[in-house]
């Protein structure tokens, strides 16, 4: 696969803790050369260092601060503080209002803060954020989770292919918006909850936002990934896949002709 190729492989998708075999929420997501760790939940670090390391990485993203979306930054930053990464400059972390504390609040263990900020070029998120990570494009939509800060994600390539990623929320206009006519949109499906969507409403999000092809993730444990899907197919009315560990989702650009949206070529391995 060129290394150009706007794709994203799923390095965990459990909740609300690992299995064996499937970490908590994390992707890594690539194009333009560029390497982006999206949401590190708990064993997701593991798994990143399968294709790339914190040393080759050009930034970190990170939805919400519940531990299954955030907790391998701790170890994140004893591998950059302590271990034999080396990087020429802090990686940049962009997150949350309050995540270099949070992060600090965890690791500190004297009367000196934890040098958080050595490690991480915290970069705090807001409705509307963008960030440019070499050729890729981030912006940020702030959504519904319980009230909590969370935000979603759209990646955007030079050559205007998309993926757009709920983190966790219930369906709302932000969401839509932010996924509007991508090609690739990774939605939640963890069950009937309040801030969550369910795997219809999944389905559902997606056909709202145009979104070319719907890939499940943080699937619940009361829900098998199997059901999810077909689920998720019912109310989007096109394919959709699981985001099973491993996966590589492949994004090419799609045509698109108003008022009617059409599958997008993705491969996955």
């Amino acid at each position: 696969m060129a290394d150009d190729a706007l794709r994203i492989t799923v390095l965990g998708s459990a909740t609300p803790y690992p299995r064996p075999g499937n970490p908590c929420s994390g992707y890594l997501v690539e194009g333009g050369g560029a390497r982006v760790w999206v949401d590190a939940g708990s064993g997701s670090l593991g798994e990143l260092q399968r294709h790339t390391g914190l040393g080759e990485l050009d930034a970190v993203w990170i939805s919400h601060l519940h531990a299954d979306h955030s907790a391998d930054l701790l170890t994140a930053y004893y591998g950059l503080r302590h271990a034999d990464i080396r990087r020429d400059a802090p990686l940049p972390l962009y997150g949350p209002p309050g995540i270099a504390d949070r992060i600090a609040g965890f690791l500190t263990n004297g009367p000196l803060r934890s040098p958080v900020e050595e490690a991480f070029a915290v970069e705090e998120l807001h409705d509307g954020h963008e960030a440019r990570v070499g050729a890729l494009t981030l912006r940020s939509r702030s959504v519904e989770h319980g009230g909590l800060p969370a935000f979603a994600l759209r990646v955007e390539d030079p050559e205007g292919r998309r993926i757009a990623y709920s983190g966790d929320c219930e369906p709302c206009p932000a969401l839509t918006e932010l996924a509007r006519d991508c090609e690739l949109f990774v939605c939640e499906a963890d069950g009937d909850l309040p801030g969550h969507h369910s795997a219809p409403q999944a389905g559902r999000s997606a056909a709202e936002a145009g979104a070319g092809r719907l890939v499940v993730t943080h699937v619940g444990p009361g829900t098998a990934p199997a059901q999810a899907v077909e689920e998720a197919a019912g109310t989007f009315g096109d394919e959709v896949a699981y985001a099973a560990p491993g996966r590589v989702f492949a994004v090419t650009r799609r045509s698109r002709t108003p008022g009617r949206t059409t599958p997008s070529p993705a491969s996955s391995r």
